[in-house]
């Protein structure tokens, strides 16, 4: 996956002492996990812990998403939710 985000691209070195910033998609990574919701708080603060660059953090760190799972479908077996785990 790639993506701009406010970074709006990356300072490179172009040599003689110059930088140019380039515009292009910069490489991003993407995790999807599903957790309980009592480890919920516990998981995104090792997400947090992990990814910050320094005390403060930079722009391009990323971001965390948190969204409730409403449904689980086991595609092989069509099971449902708890059987589906």
């Amino acid at each position: 996956m790639t993506g701009k985000g406010t970074q709006q691209g990356v300072e490179v070195f172009t040599g003689r002492g110059a930088t140019t910033t380039t515009r292009a998609a910069l490489p991003k990574t993407v995790i999807t996990t599903v957790v309980v919701d009592d480890m919920k708080d516990a998981v995104v603060s090792a997400i947090l812990e992990a990814s910050k660059t320094g005390e403060e953090g930079q722009i391009g760190d990323g971001k965390i998403f948190v969204s409730p799972v409403t449904e689980v479908v086991r595609v092989r077996t069509g099971e449902r939710d708890d059987d589906a785990l």
